[in-house]
Parts: C-alpha cells; structure tokens; sequence
C-alpha cells in the first residue's frame, strides 16, 4: 500500500497524468494506487521511488524519512520524453555520465 505517494505528488506538484506519463502507467493506474484499489508492481514500486528520490520503504510508509530531493522545474513532456526520462532514471551512475557526455557531444 503507498501510503506516502498522493501526498509526495502534490507536495512536488506533480500531477497523476504527469507521473503516469514518466513511470509508463496510465492515470487510473497512479489514482488506484493513491486510493489503495491496486498494489504496483515492484518494477513500479521502485520507478516511483526513483522518479521522486526517495525510498520504497517511505512510499509504503515504512521509512521515517524521505531522501534530499533535487528537483527542477516540471515540464510537460511527450510520451517520447517520458519514456527515455524513465528509463534513464533506472540507469546507474557511470550509465548516466556516459548519456550525459552523448547529450553533451550532440549540442555543442
């Protein structure tokens, strides 16, 4: 049960279509999970706690403390954007430095 999520999305101003678009859910999906219809699955689980970084165990209510949050501005991204923004999210450090030398390499 995610205890913690409806009240992280609307303290970071994140809208359910917003973040069904960037985890690769629908919105009904993220409201069933807000209203506790629906459990994610762990792959889900874990793309949420990545997306706000922050812990599962927090989102399910079992973590005092939610992780330093370093957020930008929110934007409305394309289904295109959301989708490499997710996956880029689930990348490891050394995986992220290389994308950002590429992205780097191309807008010179």
């Amino acid at each position: 049960m995610l205890i913690n999520l409806k009240q992280l999305r609307k303290s970071k101003g994140i809208s359910q279509q917003q973040l069904a678009d960037v985890i690769g859910v629908s919105q009904q999906s993220i409201n069933k999970y807000e209203n506790h219809n629906v459990e994610p699955d762990i792959r889900t689980l874990i793309s949420i706690a990545e997306y706000f970084n922050t812990t599962v165990d927090f989102l399910v209510g079992k973590g005092e403390n939610e992780k330093e949050n370093e957020f930008c501005t929110v934007y409305e991204l394309t289904q295109d954007e959301a989708f490499i923004m997710n996956r880029y999210r689930m990348l490891g450090k050394d995986e992220k430095e290389s994308i950002r030398l590429i992205i780097k390499n191309y807008t010179k």
